[in-house]
């Protein structure tokens, strides 16, 4: 069997209703270029440089945890990625797909590689929070970040299978989503894999990783990704996770955002999980230094108003994980791709 190469163009690949061969891909990415909106540009250029004469594409990495930085990515090993995802998700040539993530990031342009890789039958739209809005047909298999979904709940009977990425779904998401009748899935991974190397049911705690992924943790309790067909190099993250086998973790947090409060480590992703259906604002958990705890809980919420709580919003909570202090603050600090960004946050409050 031959092997499946980046220079490959499916025969059933469709963009926007249209078959397209790598000839017609250079020809429409030109078009999308000069005619197009942002979405459509952007897309445009992915062609381009999917099909240009390197081996490999240049991505940015989102920013979430430090300074976006641009990596070189092979193409061949996101074609491999594609591959795995397809046998994961049982994706069939001729299924359809919808692009609502920008393709300047790698989520986005994974979209499109497995359409090309695939033959997927692949719809665009502007990337929006809501993308369902001008949107009446019906999907096989759909890529979205929780904010998306949160927009689309009426409307993802329109999805047979969803994936969600890009930050954790919230308590309240997730009791939306085991109501509906379709194969939801969160995923979990990087730029630096590719996008993911694991999902799981929206129901389940543990995350299943995907074809020819392995997974260990280091002396930090930190996973630690072996997936030779995506990375040459073994990939060391800063998430905790309670490793139940090689294919099979339960995430927990990220080392950076862990709090020492008292002797006790404390995940502030956990406690945000807890306030997440009680808290109107967006916010987050953090921590300040603490004479006698080492370091105390604190409260981030993007308010122009410093509204009191009631107490009952930290019912549920232990004493530990309790917000000693709660700091306002107009808008948060974003990464490049619109994720909150705790640290430049903390510094514009001068809380770190």
């Amino acid at each position: 069997m031959n092997k499946v190469s980046y220079k490959n163009v499916h025969n059933k690949f469709k963009l926007n209703g249209v078959y397209l061969s790598k000839k017609d891909c250079n020809r429409v990415a030109c078009v999308f270029i000069k005619e197009g909106n942002e979405s459509l540009k952007s897309i445009g250029n992915f062609l381009l440089n999917w099909f240009d004469k390197s081996t490999f594409l240049e991505v940015q990495t989102s920013g979430t945890t430090g300074k976006p930085k641009i990596i070189r990515i092979e193409k061949q090993a996101m074609v491999n990625s594609a591959l795995a995802t397809g046998d994961f998700f049982k994706l069939q040539p001729g299924n359809k797909a919808l692009l609502c993530l920008s393709a300047d990031y790698i989520a986005g342009k994974m979209m499109l590689v497995r359409a090309l890789i695939l033959g997927l039958e692949l719809d665009t739209v502007a990337v929006s929070s809501f993308p369902f809005q001008n949107v009446s047909k019906q999907y096989d298999f759909v890529a979205m970040v929780p904010l998306q979904v949160e927009n689309s709940l009426l409307q993802l009977y329109l999805v047979k299978k969803l994936i969600i990425g890009g930050a954790t779904v919230n308590s309240f998401i997730k009791s939306e989503l085991k109501e509906l009748s379709i194969e939801i899935f969160e995923t979990y991974g990087m730029t630096e894999t590719i996008t993911h190397i694991a999902a799981k049911k929206v129901n389940e705690d543990n995350f299943r990783t995907l074809p020819n992924v392995a997974v260990s943790i280091d002396d930090r309790n930190c996973l630690v990704i072996k997936a030779p067909k995506i990375s040459k190099d073994i990939i060391v993250t800063n998430d905790i996770v309670d490793l139940i086998s090689e294919s099979e973790f339960r995430w927990l947090g990220r080392i950076d955002n862990v709090i020492n409060s008292g002797g006790i480590k404390l995940f502030p992703e956990q406690i945000e999980e807890k306030l997440q259906n009680k808290i109107a604002n967006r916010f987050f958990i953090s921590a300040i230094k603490d004479d006698f705890l080492g370091q105390k809980v604190v409260l981030i919420i993007e308010s122009k108003e410093a509204d009191k709580l009631e107490v009952e919003v930290f019912e549920g909570l232990s004493k530990f994980e309790t917000p000693k202090k709660i700091f306002y603050v107009d808008t948060f600090e974003e990464s490049a791709s619109n994720k909150i960004n705790r640290i430049k946050t903390l510094k514009k409050i001068k809380v770190v």
